[in-house]
């Protein structure tokens, strides 16, 4: 057994040994906390949440040399002496940064900056290769935003934005768990980000959840960063603390660092929100910490205290001049800003018949919409293809655990098995079978369909004998039928259906069972 496993043994055990002991006391794990022998409840306390949620942007280089951005590559091989820290070298920002983050404060309604610069932020870290992080300050880019989302109730409620500015990435640590020692690898070092920071507003887990959602919905509409969690594109830090309802002042909070999955982050927020209301029912003090999410035991562990603005001793960057923007500039990022979630929405409503809900969920991911968009073009069927998505995909997609933007098919693709049913190619039945193929072989569905033998059987002729088939081999079901029971023919169907395994024409079985019937 090695160290990981030797501790991951250890940690469940004690895990184990926790809840026996609340258990023997008679109350669970968190949700309960007991002071003496009074119960306190969870519903007396209120969750404050705030999010910094660092988003890299999707510029080909990097924000202060021209380094590629692009993720992977051989450690150390997108660098050069400038995002290395070489001595002598100078920055030079890269204008595309300062015009995406202009674009991000827009469309999160910020006010924008017409001065602002940047800023030295020093702390010492061995991925950080100049032992200061350029980032923004007192003057950033974007201030006095807001998201719109729905509270746990379904009402509207604004969330509001501190924040957006500019700062470089730092490299990336590679543990050697057996070797004992850890490489820097420099490729991320100067990618550029813009932070965006709430304020804490934010009082539950799936409010939080649906924060980052809407803001990552947007970034990714008008086109400022590929949102790739899974890749370290879209990360948060969490801010959690507690507070009694009622309660004017906040609590003192903890900081989970570097948080990129969505269930990661609630179930870090409810264990999180719960630990330290065990800590105070039981008389102890919260500690300003800085935490590490372990997603294997579902805890979090102290990593170091938190620092506040001071300790990280902040002055302007001598090497960069002020950044000025012009009414000019601003105004024509705005004429030009790309459809937003909520627009679409409305678009989609009024011009395809869909309903709120299903407009909300098509619009919630661009990669979704964008999918929709192109598959209506190719069958000319807003509905049908609505319908799939929300569906048949939806379904694959969550049991595969998959982001939206992992959907390995073309919206082209998706738009021709469309149309292969409109066509009475292939009934409903297979093609579901033929978007599970794309799913894990992308190619052209009529590829598919001939690979398979999956064509639809529409003639008469064979569709006749099946249909003698089934009436013969189910009696008892034609009984049924004439007794009034209408779902007798529903079933007959689905046997003649098994039959063909799914290829008869559907609409042409349930013709001739009901001529069959009704003699």
């Amino acid at each position: 057994m090695n160290k990981q496993q030797t501790s991951e043994k250890i940690t469940n055990q004690n895990l184990k040994i926790d809840k026996r002991k609340r258990e023997k006391e008679n109350r669970p794990l968190f949700p309960l906390c007991v002071k003496g022998a009074n119960y306190m409840s969870r519903s007396d306390y209120e969750i404050v949440i705030g999010l910094e949620v660092h988003a890299e942007l999707s510029t080909k280089t990097k924000i202060f040399c021209s380094c590629p951005t692009e993720f992977g590559g051989e450690p150390n091989t997108h660098c050069c002496p400038i995002c290395m820290a070489m001595p002598g070298t100078l920055p030079v920002l890269n204008e595309k940064v300062v015009e995406y983050a202009v674009k991000a404060g827009l469309a999160t309604n910020c006010e924008i900056s017409r001065n602002s610069k940047n800023d030295r932020k020093n702390y010492f870290y061995p991925d950080l290769p100049k032992a200061y992080q350029i980032s923004q300050f007192d003057k950033p880019l974007c201030e006095h935003g807001y998201v719109e989302i729905e509270d746990d109730e379904g009402n509207p409620k604004k969330i509001r934005l501190t924040r957006i500015h500019i700062e470089e990435d730092a490299g990336k640590l590679n543990h050697n768990e057996f070797g004992g020692g850890s490489l820097v690898d420099l490729n991320r070092a100067g990618v550029p980000l813009i932070e965006s920071v709430s304020e804490p507003d934010i009082r539950s887990a799936g409010e939080a959840e649906r924060y980052l959602r809407k803001l990552k919905s947007i970034f990714e509409y008008i086109e400022v960063s590929d949102c790739k969690m899974q890749e370290g594109s879209l990360r948060a830090d969490v801010n959690v603390s507690v507070r009694k309802k009622g309660a004017t002042e906040f609590g003192t909070r903890t900081e989970m660092k570097n948080m990129n999955s969505f269930r990661s982050i609630v179930r870090a927020i409810d264990y999180e929100a719960n630990r330290q209301i065990d800590v105070l029912e039981e008389g102890g003090v919260i500690e300003q910490t800085t935490l590490r999410w372990d997603d294997v035991s579902g805890r979090t562990f102290p990593m170091r205290s938190k620092e506040d603005a001071q300790d990280y001793r902040y002055f302007p960057d001598p090497d960069l001049v002020a950044i000025r923007l012009s009414e000019e500039y601003i105004q024509n990022i705005k004429d030009n800003l790309s459809e937003l979630p909520e627009s679409r929405k409305s678009r989609y409503m009024s011009e395809y018949g869909l309903s709120e809900k299903d407009a909300n969920l098509i619009t919630a991911s661009k990669y979704l919409s964008n999918l929709f968009e192109g598959a209506k073009e190719v069958c000319g069927n807003p509905k049908l293809s609505a319908n799939w998505i929300l569906s048949d995909i939806s379904r694959i997609l969550n049991e595969k655990e998959m982001e939206p933007d992992q959907i390995p098919f073309t919206a082209e693709e998706l738009g021709k098995t469309i149309l292969l049913i409109e066509k009475g190619t292939i009934s409903s039945a297979i093609a579901k079978k033929v978007v599970t193929e794309l799913f894990e072989n992308p190619q052209d569905p009529e590829e598919i369909i001939k690979k398979n033998g999956w064509i639809q059987i529409s003639d008469e002729g064979a569709i006749k004998e099946v249909v003698t088939q089934v009436l013969e081999a189910n009696p008892q079901s034609i009984a049924d039928y004439k007794a009034g029971k209408d779902k007798a023919l529903g079933f007959l169907v689905g046997q003649a259906m098994k039959a063909t395994k799914g290829k008869a024409n559907p609409q042409m079985l349930n013709k001739m069972f009901l001529e069959e019937l009704n003699k």
